[in-house]
């Protein structure tokens, strides 16, 4: 544990059947297909896992997601059943499909670098000439990768490509579109309701053991999506300035600057007691600009014991 954060988790809870560690996340599979999801402090930038944890980053994700499916629920069916801990997330186990669907409304980000390379397509969908970086697209884009494996890099793919490869039916492949559109479209109007825009997101879904498609994962986190302020943005297109962002960005740009971008042979700037102290209010700036309320910090003294406890109590509830 380090300045009361959870880094590793090593819980064992009752019916456990499995334990995948992803970057952020540590999935337990419980009995009766219950999926526990512990959202940990670990930070996450160019695949590569900085050595020390971030107070508060992983109730940030855990209750920003959580907050953001149940916005959507009427829209889209998510996995999520409880939330008995801050960092903690439990839903219905699913079979997760191997694809992320990246949606885009804006010229940013991966879409702007390959544009500049002289690319005017992008998984397959044509991009319009004469946009400038950070223009808005005409309408917004769908842009799927595959889920790459820890350390691996994701990579982009085409509809035709996923269904070729039988990657995902096309018949779910529609729903999966269907619930993509759907849920930026809330995005944008939540977004739009807290000042910001909603630029770039991803979302993953999985199949219940019934075959219901149901979102799982973060949604609308500032780990998954771009978002720009929407005060200025358009004078600042129009001066050809860069746009002021919400997102972990910022850590990637600190790093850039202390020569690090995951690159073989590089090794992670340090990481003063300060500099973690500044992340830490960025995430809860940014929880607070999302969300659109005050940030409530979770007792974190004791937090492996306190998320064990909650998680107990609440198995034994159900």
């Amino acid at each position: 544990m380090l300045n009361n954060t959870i880094y590793d988790t090593d819980f064992n809870f009752p019916g456990q059947k499995n334990v995948y560690k992803g970057k952020v996340r540590t999935v337990y599979t419980l009995e009766n297909d219950i999926l526990l999801m512990v959202a940990t402090d670990r930070l996450s930038a160019f695949d590569v896992i900085m050595p020390k944890g971030i107070p508060y980053k992983g109730q940030i994700l855990n209750q920003i997601a959580t907050k953001m499916m149940a916005l959507t629920e009427d829209i889209v069916p998510n996995w999520l059943t409880a939330t008995p801990d801050p960092n903690v997330a439990m839903g219905v186990a699913c079979e997760p499909f191997k694809v992320e669907m990246v949606i885009r409304g804006y010229m940013s980000g991966h879409a702007a670098r390959e544009y500049k390379a002289g690319k005017r397509m992008l998984c397959s969908v044509p991009l319009p000439e004469g946009l400038k970086e950070n223009d808005a697209f005409p309408s917004p884009i769908i842009t799927p990768a595959t889920k790459a494996e820890m350390g691996d890099h994701d990579e982009d793919i085409s509809k035709e490509d996923i269904i070729a490869k039988g990657i995902v039916s096309e018949e779910d492949y529609a729903i999966l579109e269907k619930y993509t559109y759907a849920l930026f479209e809330r995005g944008t109007q939540i977004a739009n309701d807290r000042g910001l825009i909603l630029v770039d997101t991803k979302y993953e879904f999985g199949k219940t053991r019934e075959g219901k498609i149901v979102l799982i994962d973060e949604i609308h986190t500032p780990d998954s999506s771009r978002y720009f302020y929407k005060k200025g943005y358009q004078e600042r297109q129009d001066n050809n300035e860069p746009q002021k962002q919400l997102s972990k960005e910022f850590v990637r740009q600190w790093l850039i600057a202390n020569g690090f971008q995951g690159l073989e042979g590089q090794t992670v700037p340090h990481m003063t007691d300060e500099y973690i102290a500044s992340v830490s209010e960025r995430y809860i700036e940014l929880y607070e600009h999302i969300i659109g309320e005050p940030f409530v910090k979770a007792d974190t003294s004791k937090i492996h014991d306190r998320i064990h406890r909650n998680v107990l109590a609440y198995l034994e509830s159900i």
